[in-house]
C-alpha cells in the first residue's frame, strides 16, 4: 500500500536490503524488549551499515511501523554504534510525518478522491511519544470527505510481545479494557486505523475488526 501511494506522488522507492546476503534487515527492537542488548546491536548495526549509504546519497528513510522506525531514530542514537547511527536516525520518519512534511513543502503530489467513512484512530505509544499524532491528523485532512476521531485512550495493552504472554495476559486486557476497547465499542460501524502492528492484534482480538494501516486508506483513496 505504501509502494502504491509513494508511487503515485512521483516517488521512485528502493526497499532497504542487507549489504550482504541472507536474513532481511531487523531493526532488533524483539531483542531490545527481551534484554538482550548484545543482539540487538548486531541487528542494529546491520540495518544501520544498510541505511547509511542511502542517508548519505540524500535519501530519507520512511519506516511503516512505529516501534521499529522509532527504535532506529532514537535507541540506536544510544547502543555504540558510532556517528553513523545518529546520521541514519536523522533522516528517518514514519510514512505520516513523511507525506505531512512533503505537503508542508508543497512537493506532495497526490490526487485523492472522496471517501464517505468515519474513522476511529488509535495511535500507537511510540507515535504518541514523539508527537506524531500531529502528523496523522494533518493528513488524515488531505484525504476529500473523511471523517476522523482521534480515540483517546492509553496503550492498547499489547506493548510488543507483552500482551503474547501468558503471565501477562489478564494486565494487558485490563488496560485494553480501560479506554480503548469500550470506545471501539460505542462505534461498531465505523473503520478502525491503527498504524502499530501489536495494537492492530489487540483490536482484532479484542473487538473483531481488522485495523487499516494508514497507508491502506490513502491507497483506497487514490484517484
Amino acid at each position: 500500500a505504501a509502494l502504491a501511494v509513494l508511487h503515485a506522488a512521483g516517488y521512485q522507492v528502493i526497499i532497504a536490503e542487507p549489504r550482504q546476503t541472507g536474513r532481511p534487515l531487523c531493526c532488533g527492537r524483539t531483542y531490545l524488549a527481551q534484554g538482550m542488548v548484545a543482539q540487538a546491536q548486531a541487528e542494529a548495526q546491520r540495518t544501520v551499515e544498510a541505511l547509511l549509504p542511502h542517508v548519505e546519497a540524500g535519501r530519507p528513510i520512511i519506516g511503516l511501523e512505529p516501534s521499529c522506525l522509532l527504535t532506529l531514530r532514537d535507541e540506536y542514537k544510544v547502543l555504540g554504534l558510532g556517528e553513523a547511527a545518529t546520521t541514519v536516525a536523522g533522516q528517518a520518519f514514519l510514512f505520516e510525518e513523511f507525506i505531512a512534511r512533503e505537503q508542508t513543502a508543497k512537493n506532495l503530489h497526490l490526487r485523492l478522491k472522496s471517501l464517505d467513512r468515519h474513522i476511529m484512530v488509535h495511535g500507537h505509544c511510540h507515535q504518541k511519544a514523539v508527537g506524531a499524532m500531529k502528523s496523522m491528523r494533518k493528513v488524515l485532512k488531505l484525504i476529500p470527505g473523511l471523517d476522523f476521531e482521534l480515540i483517546e485512550a492509553s496503550c492498547c495493552g499489547m506493548a510488543g510481545s507483552f500482551g503474547l504472554e501468558a503471565e501477562h495476559a489478564a494486565i494487558s486486557w485490563e488496560m485494553a479494557r480501560q479506554s480503548l476497547l469500550p470506545k471501539l465499542n460505542q462505534s461498531p460501524d465505523s473503520v478502525v486505523l491503527s498504524n502499530g502492528f501489536s495494537c492492530r492484534q489487540q483490536i482484532v482480538e479484542g473487538d473483531g475488526r481488522r485495523s487499516l494501516h494508514l497507508a491502506q486508506l490513502f491507497r483506497d483513496a487514490l484517484d
